[in-house]
C-alpha cells in the first residue's frame, strides 16, 4: 500500500488555541500553500483513491488540489476531539483537568472528548477498510493527530512516542508497506 498523507494548510486562528474538531476557515496564505503541496504530489493521480476529513480546513484543500477527482470525506480522519477544551486557550485550561491528560494522553480522554488511543483506533479502522477493499494507492488529507497515528501504525511506533513526528501545515508524508 502506498499512501500520501497531507496535513491541512494553516488555519485562520491565533496561536495557543485548542481547536481539534472545531471547524475553522483557512489563513490568507491558502493559495500559496496549495502550490507548494501540489509540487510534492505524484504527477499521475489516476490510480489513487482520495480521502479527506470532512472539516473545512481539509475538505477545502482537497477540492483545491483535486478539483476533477472523486474525493470521499470520512469522519474517522477528523482531528482529536478535545471536548470542553475546544476553542479555549491552552493556558486557560485548568491544571487539574489538563495534567492527567498530559501525563497519559494515549489513554486519558479530554473532558467530553476522546483519548489519542480512540483517535488511533478510528484511523486503524479506516486503514483496515482500505486494505480490505484492496486500495493500493491513497491520498489522505487530514490533520496532525491522524497523520501521527497512521504513521505509528505503518512504522510500528508506540503511540506515546508518535508525537516525535513533526507535522507542519501543508506537510506531505509518503508511507509504504
Amino acid at each position: 500500500m502506498e499512501i500520501y498523507l497531507i496535513r491541512h494548510t494553516k488555519p485562520a486562528i491565533g496561536k495557543g488555541i485548542c481547536y481539534g474538531q472545531s471547524d475553522l476557515a483557512l489563513a490568507p496564505t491558502f493559495s500559496k500553500e496549495v502550490e507548494i503541496i501540489t509540487s510534492k504530489l505524484p504527477r499521475t493521480l489516476a490510480p489513487f483513491a482520495i480521502f479527506t476529513s470532512p472539516l473545512t480546513r481539509c475538505s477545502q484543500l482537497a477540492k483545491a488540489l483535486f478539483p476533477r477527482h472523486d474525493v470521499k470525506a470520512d469522519s474517522r480522519l477528523m482531528e482529536l476531539h478535545f471536548g470542553t477544551w475546544e476553542m479555549k486557550s491552552w493556558n486557560d485550561i485548568p491544571k487539574e483537568e489538563i495534567n492527567p491528560w498530559m501525563e497519559d494522553f494515549v489513554r486519558v480522554p479530554c473532558p467530553g472528548g476522546e483519548s489519542y488511543r480512540q483517535l488511533y483506533d478510528r484511523c486503524v479502522a479506516f486503514i483496515t477498510e482500505l486494505q480490505q477493499q484492496k486500495t493500493d494507492k491513497a491520498i489522505i488529507i487530514t490533520h496532525g493527530g491522524p497523520i501521527r497515528a497512521i504513521h505509528a501504525l505503518f512504522k510500528d511506533i508506540p503511540l506515546k512516542d508518535s508525537f516525535s513526528l513533526k507535522v507542519g501545515y501543508g506537510e506531505v508524508l509518503k508511507l509504504e508497506n
